[in-house]
């Protein structure tokens, strides 16, 4: 047994019982066991000390959609509408992918992750096992999905579906249980109905939840009209995707009915405030799914289309454009926009037990974020300062599972010179290719 006494720090501890409290925390192994103002009672003699002065704790990030190795193209294509930058940009680019630029992209986007205070990460991409491994060696939280697009033939549809499903079954549970696997078919316009019900079928088989984006812009709304006779909540659901533990990235261009009915159905939304605004997609109707009782979370979507996995942004937008659109100040407070990146994450991936809030018996996944700075003070309101005064770049200290990943602002199981390194090399021989 290890244990690890922090003492004298500020604790957010997103249970909505107080806003911070000032006290320690006592972690014993991978679980929180103590957390109050007063020094716990029982401390082993050779257990580890903090000293938190300066440091605000807090539970650690969630990001619940991205494509990580999709890092290897920030900044290769910006300002463009999202099917000119697929279709005339990215796909043409990721085709040229070989082994080597999914793990270095990969690689690059934990680094970032990981130091900007995030501990688990949902990620569909393809070459999974290499995501899966750099994960795995990352010490980082991660649920990974393959995704699949059907516009192939059925013969190339059967082999990725079956790739996906060797993943789910070999990676399930790796990494000491922090690696968690999913299935995505990618989109309802990028996969035939039929192949979307094979997705289905094999999710119950496999006893996984699904993930797939949806309703990202309004033209793909229109698509999904044309082709099916129906807007894509209503298509999902008639598929039968709704009827397995599921959520949904964007979810911009909803109707009322349609927020019900992912009510109704349980089904979770990754919001992905800057990628949305980035590829002028919209802004979703957050305080609108948030009324409904609709799981909402946070997501970065790729560097590609961001152009930072710093969720300390998707926070600090998730609290200020529902403002401005609605004309409502209070339409995301400061302590909302906080719980998506936290709470909501983990009730979308069905973890609120385990993650999301500094509780005893809650797994220790914690960051310190250094508040001796002058954008910290004064001292009026912590949460305040850390929705709309702080970033990524203030997380000094991450624990995932009990374990220190980073340590003075450095990864201590990644090498970052040498991702930064070979993440230019990459770039450069996918241009030359």
């Amino acid at each position: 047994m290890s244990q690890l006494w922090i003492e004298q720090g500020s604790f957010v501890t997103m249970t909505g019982e107080q806003e911070v409290i000032e006290g320690h925390m006592l972690i014993e192994d991978d679980r929180i066991v103590y957390i109050g103002e007063e020094p716990p009672q029982e401390v082993a003699v050779d257990a580890k000390r903090l000293p938190g002065k300066g440091l605000l704790f807090m539970p650690g990030l969630i990001n619940t959609h991205g494509h990580a190795a999709m890092s290897l193209l920030r900044g290769f294509s910006d300002d463009q509408v999202l099917q000119v930058w697929l279709e005339q940009k990215m796909w043409p680019m990721e085709g040229r992918y070989q082994q080597e630029d999914t793990r270095v992209g990969t690689e690059l986007a934990i680094l970032e992750m990981l130091k900007s205070g995030t501990t688990t990460f949902v990620d569909m991409y393809d070459r999974m096992d290499m995501v899966a491994e750099a994960a795995e060696q990352s010490g980082i939280r991660a649920w990974l999905t393959r995704g699949a697009i059907g516009l192939c033939s059925e013969q190339e549809q059967r082999e990725k579906l079956e790739e996906a499903i060797r993943f789910v079954q070999e990676w399930n549970g790796r990494g000491d249980g922090r690696i968690r696997t999913m299935l995505s078919p990618h989109a309802p316009y990028t996969c035939p109905p039929a192949y979307i019900e094979q997705f289905v079928q094999a999710a119950h088989d496999l006893d996984v939840m699904l993930h797939t984006h949806m309703s990202e812009t309004a033209a793909e709304v229109e698509q999904n009209v044309r082709d099916y006779g129906c807007r894509p909540p209503e298509h999902l659901d008639k598929l039968g995707f709704f009827s397995r533990p599921a959520f949904v990235a964007h979810a911009v261009h909803l109707l009322d009915e349609e927020i019900a009915l992912l009510a109704e159905r349980g089904v979770g939304v990754s919001h992905n405030p800057a990628s949305n605004l980035k590829l002028a997609s919209g802004v979703a109707r957050v305080p609108e799914l948030l009324a409904a009782g609709v799981k909402v979370s946070l997501g970065t979507d790729s560097a590609a289309s961001n152009n930072n996995l710093d969720l300390f942004d998707e926070i600090r937008l998730s609290a200020l454009i529902h403002k401005g659109v609605s004309g409502d100040p209070t339409a995301v407070p400061a302590y909302r926009a906080l719980e998506l990146a936290t709470l909501g994450g983990a009730a979308t991936l069905g973890q609120s037990s385990q993650l999301g809030r500094l509780q005893p018996g809650m797994k220790a996944d914690f960051i310190a974020i250094d508040i001796d700075q002058p954008h910290f003070y004064p001292r009026t309101s912590l949460v305040s300062h850390l929705v709309y005064a702080a970033s990524g770049r203030d997380v000094r200290h991450v624990w995932i599972d009990g374990r220190q990943i980073v340590k003075d602002h450095v990864c201590l199981l990644m090498d970052e010179e040498r991702i930064k390194s070979e993440s230019q090399q990459r770039f450069e021989a996918l241009l030359a290719r």
